[in-house]
């Protein structure tokens, strides 16, 4: 654990110690408030009108089904965008800089490098959604957002990105050039989120198939406020089989020399 630590660290330091971190977290903290500023407009424009007709005002529509789902679900996208210049570098990098034959080399186990590595990423990740949330917070202070929707959304944010970088890993380890790594990521995102749209056009037995698959369709039932264990598991073998696949990617690095 130790081990795995310090490479988390290591990777961690390597982000902060380039534009690259303050790039992601300042360009997401930008999206995410546009984003954010554009459903509160339309809200309170749907409230304003509401008053005028004698319907109630904010009172009468629902905070959490008008402005925070939404928010959330297009969150769910944009991070499609940056999951891929997250993790382009984390093998990529290495290979082209020959720093990965140290790592190799040395008596760390193909386990510790992967999930340090994966636990570096994923703090930077989790860092840009705190930033993120900071916005909701005008929401609790005058208004009356339920708050478990906006929990579950965001632990479904942090699993639907967990799953993203694991993939990223694996597909950064096939090369050693960080633009092949990224476009290589964010083509594969970008088919994972076709698919869903895809499948909506397709029959029943289609539709039963993508949905059952797709990373996005798992995710809406978290921004609605609901856990189910059957999202938790599939998120959580996503992120497995990333891992598994990226290991077994360096253990095979590791042989060839």
């Amino acid at each position: 654990m130790r081990n795995t630590l310090a490479i988390a660290r290591r990777e961690l330091h390597s982000y902060f110690a380039s534009p690259i971190a303050y790039m992601l977290v300042g360009l997401f903290a930008l999206l995410f408030g546009w984003m954010f500023y554009s459903f509160l407009s339309f809200f309170s424009e749907q409230s304003l009108r509401m008053s005028q007709f004698g319907m109630g005002g904010p009172q009468a529509l629902n905070v959490n089904e008008m402005l925070i789902r939404p928010l959330l679900l297009q969150a769910g996208i944009i991070i499609l965008i940056f999951i891929p210049t997250l993790t382009m570098r984390t093998f990529a990098e290495e290979k082209r800089s020959g720093t990965i034959e140290l790592l190799l080399t040395s008596p760390l186990t193909d386990w510790e490098i992967v999930l340090g590595k994966f636990l570096g990423a994923y703090t930077l990740y989790a860092l840009m959604l705190l930033l993120s949330a900071l916005n909701l917070i005008w929401l609790f202070a005058y208004g009356d957002p339920e708050i478990a929707p906006v929990l579950t959304g965001y632990l479904g944010l942090l699993l639907l990105g967990g799953g993203f970088i694991a993939i990223g890993l694996f597909l950064s380890n096939l090369t050693r050039n960080q633009i092949v790594a990224g476009l290589l990521t964010y083509a594969v995102l970008l088919m994972l989120l076709l698919v869903a749209w895809v499948g909506e056009g397709a029959g029943p037995i289609g539709r039963g198939i993508v949905s059952a698959l797709s990373v996005f369709q798992h995710f809406e039932d978290f921004s609605k406020g609901v856990i189910d264990t059957q999202h938790v598991v599939y998120y959580l073998s996503v992120i497995a089989f990333g891992l598994f696949l990226t290991a077994r990617s360096v253990d095979a690095d590791r042989w060839r020399g």
